[in-house]
């Protein structure tokens, strides 16, 4: 049986950020990766010429306070720093100015009234703040589904009130997933090594594993709250964050590509609603970072409904939608690419999380430490940073108004780490 000072369980953004830091003490570490690659649900795929394809996290939000930023700063990758079209319809297709301009104001007022709102007495649904009968309703909806991953009616107006955004979105040239794996290099990984058991009632974290057990003094989990909801890894004596995980569920939003032929005259990062009336719509990013490509989004309910088709059925969607506003002639020169599939990736279960309307709280629980050697981290464990890789990397340094630091509990003595990456 191997022994170590402390095991991380997950080599995803949390996972590797906590890793690094405790790799710089005098501490033996191991990290357990399910999947046979770093990076968790930032993952950079490239296309048959070599384009990167986000699969996962792809905007540097907050990107002026943003972590990561930093790090690929120091390890030598590219930042491009266009101001995002979201709020935009690429030569009003389908979207006339004036339709555009009122839902626009219509939008700013359903934010103010959440913002006004959002921390009231009682945990209320996101959609307590629409305008009731609105005619923006159905976009207002859509949209959140491209931001949370849900309609509304399923979303914590506390949650969501929350979440810190300072509005500056960047990308990564080589690709976000790309980033958060580089992070890996160096470090102690096995990979293809899921955490089957966790038995944390004696003196020493007994973790159960394909290979063998292990054991720990500390161990940190960083694993999807879904994932843990499903009972993996399995905990024994059983934690009291069990509470928090079906509070804080992984939400279910898909990304699919396609390559654009001929498509020199759309700008650089140009935009387009798929429809503007309806929830079940695609949002459409042309030519990301002056690319051959089409991102679209699809997120909710909407997207349950296509993945019951496959990724051939995102892909007809968006080529119907995109051709309806851009003309017939860009079905010929549409080819799908590739699409995300985090709700069928079982170690995944969803791509992020979003707090059920009333458990605003639950992801402080799921954050609590255990006996002060078995440890949560991940961006559902963020009250303030959720759904953002910066998020789970902050939950795995530990950041505290002093400074950045890291601390681990052996045998009741903290060891601290300042340097940062």
């Amino acid at each position: 049986m191997s022994e170590f000072d402390v095991v991380v369980i997950g080599a995803g953004a949390a996972g590797l950020a906590a890793a690094r830091r405790i790799a710089t003490a005098p501490l033996s570490l191991r990290v357990l990766e399910a999947r046979s690659r770093a990076g968790g649900r930032g993952w950079t795929l490239k296309d048959p010429t070599g384009l990167p394809i986000e699969l996962g996290c792809g905007w540097l939000h907050s990107a002026d306070e943003n972590e990561w930023c930093g790090v690929a700063a120091t390890l030598g990758f590219a930042l491009d720093r266009t101001r995002p079209q979201w709020r935009t319809q690429w030569k009003n297709l389908g979207f006339p100015q004036a339709d555009h301009d009122d839902f626009r104001a219509t939008l700013e007022r359903f934010w103010d009234r959440l913002d006004a709102g959002g921390d009231g007495e009682k945990d209320v649904p996101g959609d307590s703040f629409l305008e009731p009968g609105g005619r923006w309703n159905g976009l207002i909806n859509a949209i959140s589904t491209y931001m949370n991953g849900v309609e509304l009616d399923g979303l914590s107006a506390r949650d969501f009130w929350r979440y810190r955004d300072t509005g500056i979105n960047w990308r990564v040239v080589e690709g976000y997933g790309t980033l958060i794996a580089a992070l890996a290099n160096g470090l102690d990984i096995s990979f293809d090594c899921p955490a089957e058991v966790i038995d944390h009632g004696g003196r020493r974290i007994r973790i159960a594993t394909p290979r063998g057990d292990i054991e720990a003094r500390a161990v940190i989990v960083t694993a999807p709250t879904n994932v843990l909801a499903a009972g993996v890894p399995r905990f024994t004596p059983s934690c009291r964050t069990s509470r928090g995980r079906a509070s804080v569920a992984a939400r279910r939003r898909r990304q699919v590509y396609l390559r654009l032929t001929g498509g020199e005259d759309i700008p650089k990062d140009a935009h387009l609603y798929g429809a503007i009336d309806r929830v079940d719509t695609g949002s459409y990013h042309l030519r990301p970072l002056g690319r051959p490509l089409v991102e679209g989004y699809f997120g909710g309910e909407f997207a349950r409904e296509l993945e019951m088709e496959g990724e051939a059925g995102f892909a007809s969607f968006a080529i119907e939608q995109l051709a309806a506003l851009m003309g017939n002639d860009v079905r010929k020169r549409l080819e799908l690419i590739a699409a995300s599939a985090w709700v069928r990736d079982p170690w995944a279960r969803g791509s992020y999380s979003r707090a059920r309307p009333g458990h605003a709280d639950a992801r402080q629980v799921l954050a609590a430490a255990v006996d002060q050697h078995l440890f949560f981290a991940g961006e559902a464990c963020s009250r303030d940073d959720f759904s953002t890789a910066h998020g789970a990397y902050r939950s795995g340094v530990v950041r505290r108004r002093a400074g950045h630091f890291s601390a681990v509990r052996i045998g009741g003595a903290a060891t601290s780490v300042s340097r940062k990456i």
